[in-house]
């Protein structure tokens, strides 16, 4: 026999969880958001979205109006063998948005899937340089 230690508010907390969300929802297709990392490097930006269980074919990212979006569905397993007795994990559909700052470039964006993390990159534009105008004597 072991002793567990008794917390309240775990029961508290499954008590309001039931009641905003049931379990009914999680089968539905109800929105969930990947965690994201967002790292400034010296020639770009770094995104790292967490999605595991998603396949890259599920996952689509596009650029409209300089905000960058990716959207993408975990579906949930419908043939496992046994009974289930708690499902935690989020399926459904997800979208996430980030506004790019204006020094990128948004033609040149890369995606790649690996281990359950999304990872994009997004280039900066190279900085204007500055330049001498020679004026014209008439």
């Amino acid at each position: 026999m072991s002793i567990v230690q008794w917390n309240p508010w775990k029961e508290f907390d499954d008590l309001f969880g039931r009641a905003v969300r049931t379990p009914s929802e999680h089968l539905s297709g109800s929105e969930w958001l990947p965690a994201v990392d967002i790292t400034e490097v010296d020639n770009g930006y770094r995104i790292e979205l967490e999605i595991p269980g998603v396949s890259a074919e599920e996952v689509a990212v596009s650029v409209k109006d300089g905000v960058l979006t990716v959207t993408g569905e975990r579906k949930f397993e419908t043939e496992t063998q046994g009974r289930r007795h708690r499902i935690e994990r989020r399926y459904g559909r997800f979208s996430r948005s980030f506004r790019l700052p204006d020094d990128v470039d948004e033609n040149d964006i890369n995606a790649q899937a690996k281990d359950g993390v999304l990872s994009l990159t997004v280039a900066k534009k190279e900085k204007a340089q500055p330049r001498t105008i020679e004026v014209q004597v008439h």
